[in-house]
């Protein structure tokens, strides 16, 4: 007996020396806290919106991000969540981003998958890499490259990028001069990075339609309103260790159409299913608005909608804060009735006491004579999207002290 159970013992023993092994080799540190510093909403990338030629597939393309917080320990996610087919990658790097497709590569690390270059992506699934040592500072330009074998017709990316990609033809991921590269303004496959970091480090998750995602921005000047308040955050002792999260895109709903899936649906990917998360922004509605043909129903389950959500955050022990629905009388979208309904529902985000907090951007952004109409030095020349010095009028607009 006491042979058996020695033997049995030493299974165990073996068993776990396996495991602590392979968990080494994968590099996922299993015990890291991993908090968000850069992330992106993916969605179905539609048809115009594709890869220009001679397109990605068994091809290399060279993304740019800005991440928010540093770290010395960073892991890479990649989605093909809305793939129709395997997603086959040779090799994927990460360095430094200098001007224009330039990186240092004296500086770059090749992404690693469970030890391996190479990695193939189900449809439907996303991964995350291996953790691997990489500098990041704070506001860091990071250059992600993607060498792909195969990539399906239908590409999960993020149309709203406002940062120029490169793609050159074959496998080029060791190639530092893009100069002659192929460009568009989008990104495909890349969805979030991760730092290493401890407490009190934290992230915040802006869950928003195409003003949160940058419409009206400055391509490649990375101004939107949510970068002005990313950079506030840094700047101040109290707040210096939040990173944020854009989660915004464009055209985007709460309730049902606009393009992505809607906020109601991606909430728990976009925002609970976050590593380090301790604060939701919720700036979205405008769209189930003027898209709805009956706006009084619309108030009724936007209020719902937004009540589910609340209650989803708090359940997690996340604070969620409301944003109000900036003017939009005097776009396209505008009507009387459209606009009675975004009155009510601005006044229940006000009154409702459900948010931990309000943040009143249609004040921020609002005519200084009327509030149903958007600053016409604010906006896009659509009364609809802020400019730069909108998106820099809603950034410094937030009050740090809610996240102090």
């Amino acid at each position: 007996m006491r042979r058996l159970r020695t033997i049995k013992n030493c299974c165990l023993i073996a068993c776990a020396m396996m495991i602590a092994s392979c968990s080494q080799q994968s590099g996922q540190q299993t015990d890291a806290r991993w908090v968000g510093t850069w992330g992106t909403a993916v969605q179905l990338t539609e048809p115009h919106n594709c890869p220009p030629e001679p397109g990605i597939s068994g091809n290399t393309i060279r993304q740019k991000i800005r991440v928010s917080i540093g770290g010395e320990t960073v892991r890479l996610k990649l989605s093909n969540e809305f793939g129709n087919d395997v997603l086959k990658i040779a090799a994927v790097s990460l360095a430094p981003a200098l001007e224009g497709s330039k990186i240092d590569a004296t500086k770059a690390v090749n992404v690693l998958f469970d030890g391996k270059q190479a990695i193939d992506i189900e449809k439907g699934k996303s991964v995350i890499s291996d953790a691997l040592p990489f500098a990041l500072t704070p506001r860091m330009d990071v250059a992600v490259t993607i060498a792909y074998i195969f990539v399906p017709s239908d590409i999960t990316g993020h149309p709203g990028s406002r940062t120029t990609s490169y793609i050159l033809t074959g496998n080029e991921l060791n190639n530092t001069d893009f100069a002659d590269a192929v460009t568009t303004d989008h990104w495909y496959t890349i969805e979030r990075l991760d730092v290493v970091a401890d407490e009190p480090t934290a992230a915040i998750a802006i869950v928003g339609n195409s003003i949160t995602d940058g419409r009206g921005s400055t391509t490649n000047k990375v101004n939107r309103w949510t970068d002005v308040f990313s950079e506030r955050l840094l700047a101040n002792p109290a707040t210096s260790k939040l990173a944020v999260l854009n989660m915004g895109i464009g055209g985007n709903c709460v309730i049902r159409g606009g393009l992505g899936p809607n906020a109601s649906v991606r909430f728990g990917r976009d925002v609970i299913e976050q590593p380090g998360v301790k604060y939701v922004i919720l700036f979205e509605g405008v769209n189930d608005m003027g898209y709805s043909p009956n706006p009084s129903m619309t108030e009724k389950e936007l209020i719902a909608a937004y009540s589910k959500m609340i209650d989803t955050a708090h359940a997690h022990g996340l604070k969620i804060y409301g944003a109000t629905v900036t003017p939009f009388k005097e776009c396209f979208y505008g009507s009387p009735e459209k606009e009675q309904c975004r009155l009510a529902v601005n006044n229940w985000i006000r009154t409702c006491g459900k948010f931990d907090a309000v943040i009143d951007f249609e004040k921020a952004i609002c005519s200084s004579s009327d509030t149903t109409v958007m600053n016409p030095d604010l906006h896009d020349n659509d009364n609809l999207h802020p400019n730069a010095n909108g998106h820099k009028a809603l950034g410094e607009f937030v009050d740090l002290k809610l996240f102090e």
